[in-house]
């Protein structure tokens, strides 16, 4: 019965399109149209490749510097002026006399220099750093897996919502038809002086009702396609949806629900207490991505401390170098320089580096301590979600089952005269009122499933990258 008013519903939206094929979306094919063109997953993506070149940046921090420089000078500073002309070759022994030692002519040249810097010891601000870098670059992958799953769960109600509006427009259709068939027999009944207008006017009202809840139903199944399209892209707006709500993946039953084990229901309102530190359902969450993102967080944060820490310690170096000043092209000197030199920079500022760097570190723990403990209440939540949707479910279609056996014998006895108008209106609303129970029931459970899933840092619907 359900596939058959999703089939009437979906012949529905396909009438309103133009005619042409409508093209088949899985829902796996919807995920993965989703991570390849979702803006806000493109910016994460960007974001780590941005983590992953500052990480390869700090690890080349070990690498010799290479420095290059070019001077043009003109000066007649008496000390300079005998320096640059002795560089440049230009000595004569008319350059000691006193007048010119003195007070020397304008004296210019251009040089040019080159130099190999390399790092022998850094109290281990360079490996620290570069440690840091990398681990920032893993938790970064890890939150982009995390916004992938959380945007496949954000595809899965959207699908699913769909599917569920194209069912409730096709519900609304069938109300709307039983409600023309009573208003046609009332008023048939009524012109043969067997029925009163007032059973006529509530006829009328009734029709009116399930004509506008049917215009409501239309809409909503036009938002819910939005809302998917926004998400997938533009072909999703007129796709034929093949993945069935009620068939939950991995042997699911027909309802898309798994047989639940006696007392499901109360352990699930009950849970025992996730120990600290781990995620719920046995720790099952322990390998969510944002747990790793955070853990790798608190490591990056604590290698931060020990190249802060570096930094009060001094810095050993070697250096060659070479460099030539000239006044012409054939005219100056080259030289070399070899240098083994140690620096050691202490402030105040440094102090402070080192208490901001362990204070990074002391919050960087106690983030992960929370997302933990979150991360343990979500996996319960959703297993308390999956028990109470399931047991929603399985009432809902009991009401449904019962509810259009009620209509069925309410219409037949008030055709023959022995029920009220009355009775049949209200089987009606009753059919209604369990079919959207069961409809929303069913939505729940599958989104319950999918966030259960990402709670435990599953794939989301067994969907991978």
């Amino acid at each position: 019965m359900t596939r058959s008013l999703i089939s009437v519903a979906a012949a529905a939206v396909l009438l309103a399109a133009p005619a042409r094929a409508a093209e088949s979306l899985s829902l796996a094919d919807a995920i993965r149209a989703a991570w390849a063109s979702h803006p806000g997953l493109a910016a994460g993506e960007a974001q780590l490749e941005a983590a992953r070149a500052q990480a390869e940046a700090a690890r080349a921090g070990h690498w010799p510097t290479l420095g290059l420089g070019a001077r043009a000078l003109v000066t007649d500073e008496p000390m300079n002026a005998f320096g640059l002309r002795l560089d440049e070759q230009r000595i004569t022994a008319g350059d000691f006399a006193p007048d010119r030692l003195n007070a020397p002519t304008p004296v210019g040249g251009l040089g040019l220099s080159g130099s190999v810097t390399v790092p022998l010891y850094s109290g281990g601000r360079i490996s620290a750093g570069a440690r840091a870098a990398a681990l920032g670059a893993e938790a970064e992958g890890e939150s982009q897996a995390r916004r992938r799953q959380e945007l496949a769960l954000a595809v899965v109600r959207s699908y699913f919502g769909a599917e569920v509006a194209a069912e409730g427009l096709a519900h609304a259709e069938d109300v709307r038809r039983q409600a023309e068939e009573t208003e046609r027999f009332v008023r048939a009944r009524n012109a043969r002086g067997l029925l009163l207008d007032s059973e006529v006017a509530r006829a009328t009202a009734f029709r009116a009702q399930a004509e506008a809840e049917r215009a409501g139903a239309a809409q909503r199944l036009a938002s819910a396609r939005s809302a998917l399209a926004l998400l997938v892209g533009e072909r999703a707006r007129e796709a034929q949806l093949t993945t069935p709500l009620a068939e939950a993946p991995g042997g699911a039953g027909p309802s898309g629900l798994s047989p639940a084990p006696a007392g499901a229901e109360l352990r699930a309102a009950s849970p025992s207490p996730a120990p600290a530190g781990e995620g719920g359902g046995g720790g099952a969450a322990g390998g969510r991505p944002d747990l790793l993102a955070a853990r790798a967080q608190v490591e990056a944060a604590r290698e931060g401390v020990a190249a802060a820490r570096g930094g009060l310690l001094p810095e050993v170096f070697a250096q060659g170098s070479v460099e030539t000043m000239r006044s012409a092209l054939d005219q100056g000197a080259t030289w070399l320089t070899a240098v083994l030199g140690a620096r050691w920079n202490l402030s105040l500022a440094t102090g402070r580096e080192v208490e901001a760097a362990r204070a990074r570190a002391a919050a960087a723990a106690r983030n992960l301590e929370w997302q933990e403990r979150q991360a343990a209440r979500e996996v319960e939540e959703a297993e308390r979600a999956i028990a109470a949707a399931d047991a929603r479910v399985r009432s809902a279609e009991e009401a449904v089952a019962a509810s259009e056996s009620a209509r069925a014998l309410r219409q037949a006895r008030h055709r023959e005269g022995l029920l009220p108008l009355t009775d049949v209106l209200d089987a009606e609303a009753g059919l209604a009122g369990a079919r959207a129970l069961l409809r929303g029931s069913r939505l729940e459970a599958r989104v319950a499933r999918a966030e259960r899933q990402l709670a435990r840092g599953e794939p989301v619907e067994g969907v991978q990258p």
